[in-house]
């Protein structure tokens, strides 16, 4: 027997397990509490990349654009007390959107818990409603038992995201330390076979079936499976509010998006379907418009709801068929069945693209000034390039008229989270080189983490940001103007010269106010590498797609 001698640091076998799991990037803002953790990174870029983020919701929310990218989570650092607040966005963000993230924290020395000592916060208490488990790992020789219990939950059922705390002192000690564990898969659970023949039967016996697809955890052979499933049936999908990559928006079976504002079209759909094949949603607010689309807790439509976590099913909504399974699993198996009604439901998903075809177009708004703006986006960007946003009305423009066409092409917060697109975008430049990244941001949502400029900048990436600025916070003066008419109170704005911002990171920079001045900003800035933003000069009357203030 092989006696082991050697002894290791805390820190430096914690990033040896983070390694061991296939993470290379981690997202973070450097504080004093985990000192040794920075310091084990020193000489290790090769293996694994320490971003330094400029705030820690912006590091959080790039690691959840990382995770959303790679399926793997998102590995952020940030010190106790402000950073874990600041971070704390990104949190929720990770949980509403179901992203498997893994935050650490600094926290203080073992010897002054419960004292209130400086910066000291009780992680359990402050983080159990947005995640699936916080823990504080209080004796080293317990870190790889607890970095391997963190992958496996954060990316085991309904993905989420994971808390450690990190007690400064433990990250001193030395261990002795264990044989590192293999890389943690993804478990896959299929559906109960039973329940599938059922859904067979169900789906041959309806007369207006509609899939919808949404929510986290989708591989790349998931998303196949879904498309093979909807062509092999003849079945139009649509898909969740923020998830329209998990189908190429060009493809025929492909008819739109449950978001804000529903579209009429899609309205009557769901009202004259008898049977809606939820794969992958939690079929929450925004999809269902206040839960007014779906009515609960039992609807008239007959709902077969696919979700990896049994706990959420029936917990809104009773099913008739309920299927505890992951979305790759369930649709591997469903994409492999032979057509169960030949030709009975292609007329339907054809008049649905149709109906699909005129809301995309830009002709539908007439007048219109940002909605052709995203429509040439489409002519001219590969189907590959990336889209990052956050909130605001602008996003609506954004999600009407872009269409997404591959897998991760589209990274945007589910949980309604301002920010959200610089960092996101950040984070694909770091995690998949070869594509283009666009950020798309408001002028509000924008300064909510413009300081990430500065990381962008550091890291020498290539991306575009795109800034839609109409001077005010536009959701909610269209929230004010519904509710209290031409009472403008609090969310006028001043922003200083987006573009000299920019510049002062050396990115190169375009103001536009025409399409054909955006036309032109585009060639240019495509010819570029490097950091540039286009400030997109918006007609302070228009409030969404098709509605104006009153003159």
């Amino acid at each position: 027997m092989t006696i082991k001698t050697a002894k290791v640091r805390a820190a430096d076998h914690l990033i040896d397990q983070l390694v061991a799991q296939g993470s290379n990037l981690i997202f973070g803002v450097p504080g004093e509490s985990y000192l040794p953790v920075l310091d084990a990174l020193h000489g290790r870029e090769r293996e694994i990349r320490f971003v330094t983020c400029r705030q820690e919701g912006g590091a959080a929310m790039a690691a959840d654009a990382y995770a959303k990218l790679t399926g793997r989570p998102g590995i952020c650092f940030v010190t106790r007390g402000p950073g874990a607040t600041n971070a704390s966005a990104g949190v929720h963000v990770a949980h509403q959107d179901s992203t498997p993230l893994i935050l650490f924290i600094g926290q203080v020395a073992r010897g002054m818990t419960e004292r209130e000592a400086f910066q000291e916060i009780d992680y359990r208490r402050m983080f159990s409603q947005m995640t699936k488990w916080v823990a504080e790992i209080d004796d080293a020789s317990r870190i790889q038992e607890f970095v391997s219990r963190a992958y496996r939950v954060a990316i085991s059922g309904r993905p989420g995201p994971v808390v450690l705390s990190l007690p400064e002192d433990m990250l001193y000690d030395m261990i002795q330390a264990p044989n590192l564990p293999k890389r943690i898969s993804t478990p896959r659970y299929a559906p109960a076979i039973p329940v599938m023949q059922r859904l067979q039967d169900r789906i041959s016996q309806a007369q207006k079936p509609l899939i919808m697809a949404g929510g986290g955890g989708w591989t790349v052979a998931g998303i196949d499976a879904l498309r093979r499933f909807a062509e092999n049936q003849s079945l139009p999908v649509a898909v969740s509010f923020r998830s329209q990559s998990l189908m190429n928006n060009n493809h025929p079976n492909y008819v739109g998006h449950f978001s804000t504002g529903h579209t009429p079209y899609l309205k009557k759909a769901l009202a004259d379907t008898d049977l809606l094949i939820a794969i992958g949603p939690r079929l929450g607010e925004i999809t269902t418009a206040g839960y007014n689309l779906l009515r609960p807790p039992v609807d008239d439509i007959a709902i077969a709801h696919v979700f990896p976590d049994p706990n959420e099913l029936g917990r809104v909504y009773t099913s008739e068929l309920n299927l505890a399974s992951d979305t790759e699993s369930f649709c591997l198996e469903v994409a492999n069945w032979a057509p169960l009604r030949p030709g009975r439901f292609g007329d339907r998903t054809a008049s649905l693209r149709a109906e699909y075809e005129v809301f995309n177009d830009p002709q539908s708004v007439p007048d219109d000034p940002l909605a052709p703006y995203f429509s040439y986006l489409n002519d001219i960007l590969p189907h590959n390039a990336i889209f990052a946003n956050g909130a605001g009305n602008y996003a609506v423009w954004l999600h009407r008229f872009l269409r997404y066409r591959s897998q991760g092409s589209q990274l945007a917060p589910t949980s309604g989270s301002m920010g959200y697109g610089l960092p996101g975008a950040i984070a694909a430049a770091l995690t998949v080189s070869d594509r283009e990244v666009f950020a798309f941001a408001g002028d509000g949502c924008f300064m909510m983490t413009c300081q990430e400029m500065a990381t962008a900048a550091h890291h020498n990436l290539s991306l575009t940001v795109f800034v839609i600025n109409n001077m005010r916070f536009g959701t909610i003066r269209a929230h004010q103007e519904r509710e209290y008419p031409a009472r403008v109170s609090g969310t006028a704005l001043t922003n200083p010269d987006f573009c000299k911002f920019a510049a002062s990171f050396g990115a190169a920079t375009w103001r536009v106010s025409t399409l054909e001045q955006f036309k032109s900003a585009m060639r240019e800035a495509r010819d570029k590498t490097g950091l540039k933003l286009v400030e997109v000069l918006q007609d302070q009357r228009f409030l969404v797609p098709g509605k104006t203030l009153p003159v």
